[in-house]
This record gives C-alpha cells, structure tokens and sequence, in this order.
C-alpha cells in the first residue's frame, strides 16, 4: 500500500489560489479514480477536483471557504497510485489513521468514548411529562410549542392529541385577545461567507468603496412596445418568446455609439478609460449560489431573436452551474432586472471596471393625460448608476432620453 499526495493543479492562468466551496468526499470515505473530490473557485469559475487515483482518504486540505494555493497539498489517498508524476510516499505505521493535513504529525487525538445505545419510546409522537402525564402531538408541534415556550402540559386537546389548532387557542386564550402572535421565533443561525457569496460581497465592497455612483431614473411609456412585444410573439408562436429585454438591448446598442463613455472600463490604478467598441454586455442573473454576470458578446450584432436565444441560453448556463469562464468576463456594460419584482426604481451597484449598470423596472399601468384626455398606459421606470469619474450626469440623463425616444417609437428600433 501506498499514499499518494494529490496536489492543486493550475486551474486558470494567472491564478495562485483557489477556495474550497464544497467537499463531495470526507476522511475514510473509499473512491475511485475520477471520482469527484471538491469544487474550487477561483476569481472565474468554479471547477471541479476529481481523484487521480482509486483508494481511502486518509488527509485534506481543509475546510469549505479555506484558500489553498496552486501547487498545495488537497487531498491524500492510501492505495495503489496509477498516476504518474505524484508524489508516492510510504505506507504509514499500523497505529496512524486518517487525520486532517492541518492535524500536527506527532499524533492523533484520544478517541472518543462509546455512545451508549438508548432505547427509543414507542412511538414519535408519545412522550411523558414530569408529572407522569402522557403528551400526545407531533414533532412539528412539539417543535413549535418549543419556539413558543408552552408547556404543553398546560395546553387542552378535546381527543388527547395536541394539535397546532390547540396551540393557537391557548395562546389566544392567555394573551386575552382572541389572536396569536404575530409570528414565530426561530433560533439564530450563522452562515458561513464562503465561494460565490464570498466573491460577490468582495466585489461590492470594492465597487462602492472605489466608485462615487449617482443614479438617475427616467419614466419611459411602454404601451406600444408592449403592443409589438405581443405581435411579434402571436405572428413568431413557434419562435422563442420574447420578453422586454432583447427589446430594451436594441435601444441600448443603437444609442451607444453617441455615448461611448457609457460603454466603457476604467483601470484606476493606470489611469486608463477603454472605451469598447463592442457591445459586451453582462446579464445578472440570480442564481441558487447568488448572483452571476453571464456576457451577451457583440449585443450590437444580434437582432432580437439572437438576443433572446443568447439571453436564454447564458442564464440556463448560468444557473446550472455550466458557465464557461469566458462566459463570466469581460462585460463593458451590465443590464440588471428583477423582472416582475422590479420595484419603483432601483439604484443598481456597478459591476466594476465598467462604468455605468442599466437597471428597467416593473412595467406597471397607470391612467396619464393625452390628448386632453386620460388615457390607460403602460410605463416602465429605468435606473442607470455611473461612475462619476468618468461619466457626468448630462451624458447619463442624455444617453437615457436617447433610449427612452427609441422605446416610445419603436419603429426606430427597426430602421438604421
């Protein structure tokens, strides 16, 4: 027998750490070779570490939201080594066992001591007082009786069975107004910072502590779009449906070009502002890991199908962890929509080194005056924070009107 060291490989250029966002094995756990180990994240993406080869770990790196450096000791195997090029070193003495790498060499700790075996009560849901009273209700409800601090000695059920309907009327009872609580208390928890989480909360930090951001908000009538947004999917139905986006992007791009400090990065540390040619523009996209920024490349290029297929495709990408790394980067401007929860208006955080966040708002209908007469219209309220070192409030304002003249005649999205 032997132990093989499974080192860190380079996983991204010009990467020297990555962290760990999940362990998928544990010390003593058997697997074999290309079984999956642990997912790594780096500042691109999140890759998956699988075995080199088959056998027992006996060692990890460490725990989920460590940072291990490339070329770092991540995993130790007892068993036979089919890799080449790892590090093979000798059987370990009868008395060693399984231990973290961050466990010191000289020894391990006393086991613990054998946990008595305790006979279960007859059933789950019976359990006696200290008076000897027998209880009946349901872990749900002894759960919640818990939260509330209830006796349930104290708590009346016509059939002998607790029931939450019980719990309800003795608290309506002994609060003397006929109505529960408000809600119910759950026990304080604490959630480790770690992998995307972690990666988000760094770069908005870094965002608003570096960036002076103003936002400004403009109203924009949405009644014919919306009304061509219907047309297009009743005559295309056996065509991707289109959504409010692919729409709003073909305004952005035919406004840009008048506009090029809006689609642009800015290097601080060298002083630099590049203002792209291209339209890179970021998608965020909620995710269950928290938000990602999937990149719709050469918007300016795609007519509104192409857009939606794109759109559609990155954020299923997105969201079922197969991203690729150069489908997270290199955005010169972001879009951000929360869709129907949209709010009011919004004051975006800016997706840094870019400049400027575009952020559309719920489309809600409200009566307005036209013609003298009220009328019932759509609108839509957009949000664009900039970064004003580089970009002032003119540009801004003017760039939005120039999207919103576009969106009210839509027809102008169609011509060059």
């Amino acid at each position: 027998m032997a132990r093989t060291e499974f080192k860190l490989p380079d996983i991204g250029e010009g990467i020297a750490e990555a962290e760990i966002v999940a362990w998928h094995v544990k010390i003593g756990d058997v697997v074999e070779e290309d079984d999956p180990l642990c997912d790594m994240m780096t500042d691109k993406a999140t890759v998956e570490m699988t075995a080199p080869v088959s056998g027992m770990i006996v060692a990890v790196a460490g725990e989920v939201g460590d940072q291990i450096a490339i070329g770092a000791v991540l995993a130790v195997f007892e068993g036979e080594s089919r890799a080449s090029g790892e590090s093979v070193v000798q059987e370990a003495p009868p008395e060693a066992s399984a231990v973290a790498l961050s466990e010191p060499i000289g020894g391990l700790p006393e086991p613990a001591p054998p946990v008595a075996q305790v006979e279960a009560p007859a059933g789950p849901a019976a359990e006696s007082s200290a008076q000897g009273t027998r209880i009946l209700a349901s872990p749900a409800v002894r759960a919640r009786a818990r939260d509330l601090g209830i006796d349930l000695v104290q708590v009346h059920a016509p059939d002998g069975r607790i029931r939450h309907a019980d719990l309800d009327a003795f608290l309506g009872y002994n609060s003397g107004s006929g109505f529960a609580p408000a809600g119910r208390k759950r026990a304080d928890e604490q959630v480790k910072v770690i992998g995307l989480r972690r990666r988000i909360a760094e770069n908005m930090a870094a965002s608003k502590r570096a960036i002076p951001h103003f936002t400004y908000v403009e109203e924009f009538d949405v009644t014919k779009l919306e009304a061509l947004r219907a047309d297009l999917n009743e005559t295309r139905g056996d065509k991707l449906r289109l959504t409010m986006l692919p729409l709003l992007i073909v305004a952005i791009c035919k406004a840009i070009p008048d506009y090029p400090m809006i689609n642009a990065r800015y290097d601080d540390e060298a002083g630099v502002v590049t203002r792209a040619g291209a339209v890179h523009l970021g998608i965020a996209t909620q995710t269950e890991a928290g938000l990602m920024v999937p990149v719709v490349r050469d918007a300016q290029g795609r007519n509104i199908w192409q857009l939606a297929a794109e759109i559609r495709r990155l954020a299923e990408a997105a969201r079922s962890g197969k991203a690729r790394s150069e489908e997270l980067s290199g955005s010169t401007l972001t879009v951000t929509s929360l869709g129907p929860l949209g709010g009011i208006a919004t004051t975006p955080v800016i997706n840094r080194p870019e400049v400027a966040i575009i952020g559309p708002n719920r489309i809600v209908e409200r009566p307005v005056f036209r013609d003298g007469q009220v009328v019932a219209a759509k609108l839509m309220n957009l949000s664009i924070s900039c970064d004003h070192r580089v970009v002032d409030g003119w540009d801004a304002a003017s760039f939005v009107q120039a999207i919103k003249r576009l969106v009210e005649t839509p027809a102008l999205l169609f011509v060059d």
